[in-house]
């Protein structure tokens, strides 16, 4: 066992230091969907062109990024949460007594590489400023509300009815958990929703940002100027923990490590209304460090008007993404809920059709406010009138679907689990029919389908069941809320259903 914190274990990659000319650059950690790391890691290499390590810890990938991309990270669509990596320990050998290893995880915070880091954090800052900045002085947005509320105006006492149930539904966000693990975790503060811009605006901020950075550098966490008016920042420290063999709490680990962060930056703790937010992610041995990059997580980006189950944007995208949509494919979710699939699919594959239907009219009624509000959102981004989106959605029954038989590519769905919705004796009727029915919408021998439940027992017997129908070919077993579920990637057999 070592005698320091800082030579126990090898440390890992962090910021790549900004020499003079030099570019600055860092290691970014994103959390996203379990079960789904290699997906993430995928749209990573695809869009930014980064090689992605993924963590021992489940749910989270590593890449490294120059800081001028930070704008394109934020835009990835399967990531939850981002962090810039100050320094990350693979195999941190921890002290037997709980004094001794929390004086040792104290003593680290004066050896670790704060600098870069926090340079990148403020970057990240003065583009969220800049954005919210551009928002509020656009000329031309009073002219589109204007134009919008005069459109929507016919739409307003049909949306009466159903507005107090719909702010009920809002207010149950909070019930949407994001991917956890059993372990100990201190909560965390949402309060950022941001908006995607265009990419060329986005990088000339980044640039700017870095040359003005440049000139005025100054000692990373020094709160204090010449003059004395730079403000003290407020910090809070957010511990997650998972593994037995640790001596001490989340709790105790943040409290002690964020004691050392206030001493060595003379930093305000504030657990509420914090600027930087210090992460401190232990599993077994292996401890990294890091700043948030994002204050809420980039899955509330479409959904407006939340039900009881409401899907997370970025587990819709990597279920759409395992069943490779390709251009003028016909893609349905015949039990769409608050329409979180389809809306994320004709987001990211608008070459295709999409077609989300439900047989709950308060379900239909919901996700169709949530495609008016993106319609909105795209309008007002835009600066006119928006196009429209490749979405339709109906009210219909999963049992007897009103479409040809053969004449649908992708059927992706979330579907009960028998718990909030339905229930699991339920279940074993709907099931069968469920896959015998999108068994004969799909086109046979290149349909698939994407189906996500909790409820794994009923579902592999359904499938045995109608095993001449589809054939699995993958399973990926996903957190959903706490729950341990499985995403089934099937395909269409040659055989052909029963016409109706």
């Amino acid at each position: 066992m070592a005698e320091a914190a800082g030579d126990a274990g090898s440390p890992g990659p962090c910021v790549a230091p900004a020499g003079e000319g030099a570019e600055l650059a860092a290691v970014i950690g994103a959390t996203v969907p379990t079960g789904f790391e290699p997906m993430a890691a995928e749209e990573v290499q695809e869009k930014l062109g980064s090689a992605s390590r993924i963590s021992r810890d489940r749910g989270k990938i590593y890449f490294e990024i120059p800081a001028q991309a930070l704008p394109q990270v934020h835009r990835l669509r399967s990531v939850d949460n981002l962090f810039v990596v100050v320094q990350e320990f693979k195999d941190y050998q921890f002290k037997e007594t709980k004094e001794d290893a929390l004086k040792d995880l104290e003593d680290l915070v004066k050896k670790l590489p704060w600098t870069d880091p926090l340079k990148v954090w403020e970057l990240n800052n003065s583009l969220k400023k800049k954005k919210t900045e551009r928002r509020k002085h656009n000329p031309q947005s009073a002219v589109r509300k204007e134009k919008l509320n005069s459109d929507r105006e016919g739409k307003k006492a049909d949306q009466k009815d159903t507005k107090k149930e719909e702010d009920c539904a809002q207010d149950a966000a909070g019930v949407e958990a994001t991917d956890g693990h059993d372990t100990e975790k201190t909560p965390a503060v949402a309060s950022q929703n941001e908006e995607e811009e265009k990419d060329n605006n986005k990088q000339s901020d980044a640039k700017s940002e870095l040359q003005a950075g440049a000139g005025t550098e100054t000692k990373a966490g020094d709160s204090r100027t010449s003059d004395g008016e730079a403000k003290v920042l407020k910090f809070r420290v957010t511990c997650n923990r998972a593994g037995e063999k640790h001596s001490f709490t989340s709790n105790e680990a943040a409290r002690d490590f964020g004691g050392a962060v206030q001493e060595h930056f003379q930093w305000k703790a504030d657990m509420t209304n914090f600027d930087v937010e210090v992460l401190l992610n232990i599993h077994n041995n292996e401890v990294v460090v890091g700043i948030a990059l994002t204050e809420e997580s980039l899955h509330r980006r479409n959904i407006t008007h939340f039900g009881p189950t409401t899907l997370r944007s970025t587990l819709a995208y990597c279920m759409l993404r395992l069943c490779d949509p390709q251009p003028t494919d016909i893609i349905i979710d015949p039990m769409c809920g608050t329409g979180a699939i389809p809306i994320e699919g004709a987001m990211e594959w608008p070459s295709c059709y999409h077609i989300a239907g439900d047989n709950n009219p308060q379900a239909v009624r919901r996700a169709g406010n949530n495609m008016c509000s993106l319609l909105k959102k795209n309008e007002n981004k835009e600066g006119s009138a928006s196009l429209g989106i490749p979405l339709d959605i109906i009210q219909w029954d999963i049992c007897n679907l009103p479409l040809r038989t053969g004449s649908v590519d992708i059927v992706v769905s979330d579907m009960p689990f028998g718990k909030r919705i339905g229930s699991k004796k339920k279940n074993w009727d709907l099931y069968p029919a469920c896959l015998m029915e999108t068994g004969r919408i799909c086109t046979p021998g290149t349909g698939r389908a994407v189906l996500l439940t909790q409820d794994k027992k009923c579902f592999a017997k359904a499938l045995a069941r109608l095993g001449h129908i589809w054939r699995r070919a993958q399973t990926l077993w996903v957190n959903v809320g706490g729950l341990h579920a499985a995403v089934y990637l099937l395909r269409r057999t040659w055989e052909r259903a029963e016409e109706k």
